[in-house]
């Protein structure tokens, strides 16, 4: 008698999905989600892949991404309850994708790939698939500054675009002259407007303007903190110091920051 092959561990874990979603012997909680509900948790297990990158710690990445698999495996399961397609497919349809994205590898089209080259084939799928606008396809549900620049690169590779860095300082004083004279009712818009021309601005320094605003919150968090720290080290509450104390603080911090990258 010959052995039983054992299970993939991706097979193990659909097999542990469809248990999960089993209508008898499942769990109460798998089989009241739904593609929305679910979409949130997709969103954190993504960030939280970040997280472990940018800690750099190799463990939590491990976990982390399957966290994220099995997220892409409640997805499918509900889809193939539905009819829809299955895991299989998603497989399948990835596969298709980067090969087609990668003639040069795959194919013999040559060459390297460029950024340009990789927006071409992207663009060309977005047209086999009905699109109609150079908008198409950039997801409502990114995060702002990345959404932001998405749709500016969109727009660009259509010629709108300012032809040099004149234009968008100009237009970001005209819209921080307008946040200052517009009405409450006004300023979330007027606010956004700033920002929109900010991240134009930051773009055209090849910067990534989500990673740019992640690093600022990181070193001004790690700041803050040493400000906490120092104050109490001196035997002080930061919250009841004044602002020119606080920012004697921040000050020393940003001096000590300086000193340990020269040793």
């Amino acid at each position: 008698m010959s052995e039983t092959p054992l299970q993939s561990p991706i097979d193990q874990l659909l097999a542990i999905m469809a248990r999960l979603r089993d209508p008898v012997d499942g769990c109460d909680w798998d089989l009241a989600q739904d593609f929305a509900t679910i979409a949130p948790y997709t969103i954190e297990e993504a960030y939280e892949v970040a997280d472990a990158i940018a800690r750099d710690d190799m463990a939590d990445l491990r976990d982390e991404l399957g966290d994220l698999l099995f997220q892409v495996v409640f997805h499918a399961r509900m889809a193939e309850e539905a009819g829809h397609f299955s895991f299989s497919d998603v497989a399948q349809a990835i596969s298709d994708k980067m090969i087609a994205r990668h003639p040069h590898v795959f194919a013999d089209a040559g060459g390297t790939m460029s950024e340009t080259r990789w927006e071409d084939l992207k663009a060309s799928e977005r047209s086999a698939k009905g699109a109609e606008s150079a908008m198409d396809g950039v997801a409502v549900a990114l995060p702002a500054l990345l959404r932001s620049e998405k749709l500016q690169k969109r727009a660009a590779r259509v010629g709108f675009e300012w032809h040099d860095d004149k234009g968008p300082r100009e237009k970001l004083a005209e819209e921080l002259a307008e946040l200052e004279a517009a009405s409450e009712d006004e300023r979330l818009m007027e606010a956004g407007d700033v920002l929109f021309v900010a991240v134009n601005i930051v773009r055209r320094y090849g910067v990534d303007a989500e990673q740019a605003l992640q690093a600022s919150n990181a070193k001004f968090e790690r700041r803050f903190r040493e400000m906490e720290r120092l104050a109490a080290a001196d035997g002080k509450e930061f919250a009841q110091l004044s602002l020119e104390q606080q920012e004697a603080y921040w000050q020393a911090v940003k001096a000590l920051e300086k000193a340990r990258s020269k040793t």
